[in-house]
């Protein structure tokens, strides 16, 4: 299985970047209490980050809300996943209690003000992709079973003819969802080479080590950009 981002992407969004964990291994049924708190820790502090500005109008989210204008995408109708994250806490909600892995990705995504995902790697054995949606592309929505058919050229992370995430870090899909029995996921986390390289660099190093503390489990970590556009996850 390949990692890919599509030449095209860079052609768009030339300074776009990619860190990666791959973690194998992980048993992820049992409550953390640890990660819990962590995650806790991490909203109240998101909290007082956007005490004085809206997440949508803070330079951490700028260059995300730029890429989408450009890509046509309207960001206050389909904000970014971490703008949308931190919007809900600033509105005096928080996040539910899902699963460790799950727990553990959205607290690195707010401490970082990052897009970062999660993807069950065993739902499917196609490469996954970054590229523009294309004729016979399908995205099942969170919670639901009928699919939507997005319109060709549309960014997307996509896994065969399965679209993970529409308008590229908006949405994930129901499809390779993170559940208490996935063993193998793939975190991707989207940068920007010229803005925040080493927020995603941390993230990834941080969250890599953390995976292997609570978890004991086969760790791999990637970085891509406009140099190197494809990685073999082993």
């Amino acid at each position: 299985m390949h990692f890919i981002i599509d030449d095209k992407v860079f052609e768009m969004l030339p300074e776009v970047c990619f860190g990666v964990v791959v973690a194998r291994g992980i048993e992820n049924s049992m409550k953390n209490r640890e990660i819990l708190s962590f995650l806790e820790e991490v909203i109240k502090l998101t909290r007082l980050k956007f005490i004085d500005i809206k997440p949508k109008e803070h330079p951490d989210i700028q260059p995300y809300r730029e890429a989408f204008r450009k890509m046509d995408i309207n960001p206050n109708k389909f904000p970014c996943s971490v703008e949308a994250l931190a919007a809900r806490i600033v509105k005096g909600g928080t996040l539910p209690d899902i699963n460790p892995a799950v727990n553990l990705v959205n607290a690195y995504s707010l401490k970082y003000t990052l897009p970062m995902g999660a993807h069950d790697l065993d739902s499917t054995s196609e490469d996954i992709e970054i590229r523009f949606s294309r004729s016979g592309d399908s995205f099942i929505p969170f919670g639901e079973k009928e699919p939507e058919m997005p319109e060709c050229g549309e960014l997307v992370y996509a896994a065969g003819n399965q679209i993970k995430t529409r308008k590229w870090i908006w949405r994930q899909s129901d499809f390779g969802k993170v559940t208490e029995t996935s063993n193998n996921i793939f975190f991707p986390i989207d940068g920007f080479a010229n803005y925040n390289y080493n927020a995603v660099i941390s993230a990834r190093n941080e969250m890599a080590a953390d995976l292997d503390k609570f978890f004991k489990c086969k760790i791999e970590k990637y970085y891509l950009d406009k140099d190197k556009h494809s990685v073999k996850i082993s």
